[in-house]
């Protein structure tokens, strides 16, 4: 496995995960799809995500999305393209991520600021290549919208699925299912297992499986913590995942990303201080290594 790190795309992702992520975690964004005509949150959560896709089956978004338990996304889809099309949908999320982040920006920068943080954004996803990466490719093909806040957010969004794809990649390579990259996360100690199995899905058996299986490949303790073999795997994978996900700034430059970086940090800075973006989350990102939260 290489793992020749790259620093940048590790901070940008940092600064742009909590600006995309609103999507799932702002009550704003829930009530657009539930006026969308979506029940309940996980069908609005599957239903906004895959929606660039197209009206796919269960068996499109578990492969995808990777780390759901397929129980969870069955009792989502088809039934959501019933209550709306992809197209509703995806009008909905923009819908509430104008809600939700507009009043939070317009605090944070200025609308030449936000302008320049937007045309920067999409700036690094020209070029960008999708190959091997559905959720990334699928976002891409949007059209950007007119307003600088979602074209914002477009942007951030077509970056962290190209990263997320690159990250699956990883995983597939290391023979490391979803289930089992999440009770790795359990053991790092930066997420407790109740908050992280409820969060996916994963039933009790099934994740009591998935920790065996890590303790029998070496990489997962008798008392569920990662051994030195598990630590060290799983800096190849973050590692490995940032120099995938390198591509973007490479192009874009250092002194183009630098700028990006610091145009977006009170912009992330406002989403985590009005609570939109939690510390501990079941994405993976810690915030305190990012400079923000406690």
């Amino acid at each position: 496995m290489t793992t020749t790190a790259d620093p940048t795309a590790r901070r940008m992702w940092r600064l742009l995960e909590p600006l995309h992520a609103v999507t799932y975690f702002a009550p704003e964004a829930a009530e657009a799809l539930r006026g969308a005509g979506l029940k309940g949150f996980w069908m609005g959560y599957f239903a906004a995500r895959a929606a660039p896709m197209g009206p796919v089956g269960p068996a499109v978004v578990e492969a995808t999305f990777y780390n759901f338990a397929p129980a969870l996304v069955r009792r989502a889809l088809p039934d959501a393209w019933g209550f709306a099309p992809p197209a509703s949908v995806l009008e909905a999320r923009l819908t509430g991520v104008a809600q939700a982040l507009g009043p939070l920006i317009a605090g944070a920068a200025s609308a030449r600021a936000l302008e320049r943080t937007a045309e920067l954004a999409l700036a690094a996803t020209e070029g960008l290549s999708v190959e091997g990466r559905p959720l990334a490719a699928a976002n891409l093909a949007l059209a950007p919208p007119d307003e600088p806040l979602l074209a914002l957010w477009q942007a951030a969004t077509v970056l962290r699925e190209h990263r997320g794809d690159g990250h699956v990649a990883t995983l597939v390579e290391s023979e490391v299912g979803g289930c089992e990259a999440h009770v790795v996360m359990v053991g790092t100690g930066v997420i407790s297992r109740a908050i992280l199995q409820a969060a996916r899905g994963w039933s009790d058996d099934e994740w009591t499986a998935a920790a065996e299986h890590l303790r029998q490949r070496g990489l997962l303790d008798s008392d569920g913590g990662l051994t030195d073999t598990g630590r060290s795997w799983r800096r190849g994978v973050e590692d490995d995942t940032d120099r995938l996900a390198a591509g973007p700034w490479s192009r874009l430059g250092d002194t183009r990303s630098e700028e990006l970086a610091g145009l977006l940090a009170p912009m992330t800075a406002a989403v985590v201080t009005a609570g939109l973006f939690p510390v501990v989350n079941p994405i993976g990102l810690d915030l305190r290594q990012a400079g923000f939260g406690g």
